[in-house]
């Protein structure tokens, strides 16, 4: 695969100028992570899409799914947009993705001018496929098929894949101010992680580096952990705007009874007992 196309969801809503400014801080986001596992790439940005060439891409893709605001991830083939070119890639590239009797459809799109519809590229693309692997007996499924081979044809580029890798979504960290979460246990680990999903830079005040906020690490190269330290102090040093608790509706006693300098979130208090399970299952696993 020559290249690795991240996709975002909503940074594509903002204003041109506020996107421009997201995917900057997206794209640094995603060259730390990577140069904190020793990983180098060129990332840069382009029509909505985000491009990350590196010679480490199977090492790459776990790290880039870890960072706040990636949609999706699709390790890819680059061709040229000539017809004959991309039939001549995606029936080289089919080769090593389909097996013996499996089904597949071509689903393209395009971008840019050129000789040809979406639709032409389906069909002489998808006849290509299918006679570079008639021999394993392969079969055209439109409605539910083994693969899906997709095009994306971007003025005299195109990019061809067959992988939808998700990543956390949400919006770039950092985009959206500081905060100081106070964990202590799973539901505040996943209250900091919330957080920073929504693009908020979360400074941890904690009792010991280790346990629950250590789980957060992984989510973010940059975290900074406060031990021993009052709320109060580390907001202050910090300047951040806000703190963040993992408590829900039942603990309404002890969230009355918090210090209302700053505002305070709360983002699991409509979350069940067995969500919190899940998704804190899912941070200690990245």
């Amino acid at each position: 695969m020559d290249v690795i196309l991240a996709r975002y969801a909503e940074v594509g809503l903002k204003s041109s100028g506020v996107r421009r400014y997201f995917e900057s801080i997206l794209i640094d986001n995603m060259l730390t992570a990577l140069s904190a596992q020793g990983l180098e790439a060129l990332v840069t940005s382009e029509q909505g899409r985000i491009y990350i060439t590196t010679d480490r891409m199977d090492d790459s893709i776990p790290v880039l799914r870890r960072v706040f605001g990636v949609a999706s991830l699709s390790p890819a083939l680059i061709s040229d947009s000539a017809m004959e070119e991309m039939q001549r890639a995606a029936a080289e590239y089919s080769r090593t993705v389909l097996g013996e009797g499996r089904s597949f459809a071509v689903k393209a799109r395009r971008e840019g001018n050129h000789p040809y519809k979406s639709m032409d590229v389906g069909r002489e693309v998808g006849s290509a496929i299918f006679l570079a692997n008639e021999d394993k007996g392969v079969r055209v499924d439109l409605t539910r098929p083994d693969v899906t081979f997709y095009v994306e044809v971007r003025d005299r580029k195109a990019y061809i894949f067959s992988e939808y890798l998700s990543g956390p979504g949400g919006l770039p960290m950092g985009s959206q101010g500081k905060v100081v979460a106070v964990v202590e246990n799973d539901r505040d680990a996943l209250a900091a992680w919330m957080m920073m999903k929504r693009g908020c830079r979360v400074i941890v005040s904690a009792s010991s580096e280790d346990g629950p906020a250590a789980s957060l690490g992984a989510w973010d190269p940059r975290l900074k952990v406060v031990v021993g330290r009052e709320v109060r102090r580390v907001l202050r040093d910090s300047k951040a705007l806000a703190t963040v608790h993992g408590y829900g509706v039942e603990d309404i006693d002890i969230i009355r009874a918090l210090p209302s300098d700053v505002p305070a979130f709360f983002p699991l208090i409509g979350m069940t007992g067995a969500e919190v399970q899940e998704r804190s299952a899912f941070i200690r696993s990245a």
